[in-house]
């Protein structure tokens, strides 16, 4: 899959992908679409995000909207939902709603900067997380985010990731093919 991050320039500093650029981009492709949206105002984006072609809508529990309503606003488009939490928000946080998302992000970095280095106490989350899903009627994704490397991605499929979203590793490199196929090795 195609992970796209929207950012506001709010909730963070920086911006990021546009829902008219993932709609170009939707245009060329059919790989399933993971767009993370780290905005103050996440209802304000899922319209245009469905519209673009979005598969999975992942949105920060720190954000200023109701995670349920944010949470039925995805599932009423078809989507997938997802719940990503910033490095220093506990995983309680997130509990009440792991039954009604599809995937959880712990994010192992400060979100909206890329070239991070991953936070190794993420693997103690991805664990926990991983221990909530197997009680789960229907098991989440566990997707982990910042800094991923080849050297990082088996500790944390060892810990419960079921999804690694790498860019620097894979777009800082000289050999990105090399780099996407041994990740894809950890993953099988």
């Amino acid at each position: 899959m195609l992970h796209f991050d929207v950012m506001d320039g709010e909730f963070v500093p920086n911006f990021g992908i546009s829902p008219p650029f993932i709609a170009a981009v939707r245009q060329i492709t059919e790989v399933p679409f993971d767009v993370h949206i780290m905005v103050t105002h996440p209802l304000r984006y899922i319209d245009a995000l469905a519209a673009a072609g979005a598969d999975i809508i992942t949105f920060h529990i720190e954000s200023a909207d109701k995670p349920e309503a944010v949470i039925s606003t995805i599932k009423a488009h078809g989507l997938k939902s997802g719940l990503a939490l910033s490095p220093k928000t506990p995983i309680s946080a997130a509990t009440p709603y792991l039954s009604d998302i599809d995937l959880v992000l712990p994010m192992s970095v400060e979100p909206g900067f890329g070239g991070q280095t991953f936070q190794y106490n993420t693997l103690e989350k991805i664990a926990a997380l991983h221990q909530m899903n197997l009680k789960l009627e229907q098991p989440l994704e566990i997707s982990v985010d910042g800094g991923v490397t080849t050297e990082i991605a088996p500790l944390a499929m060892r810990q419960g990731a079921t999804i690694l979203v790498a860019g620097t590793a894979i777009f800082g490199s000289k050999q990105p093919r090399a780099i996407i196929e041994k990740l894809r090795t950890t993953l099988a």
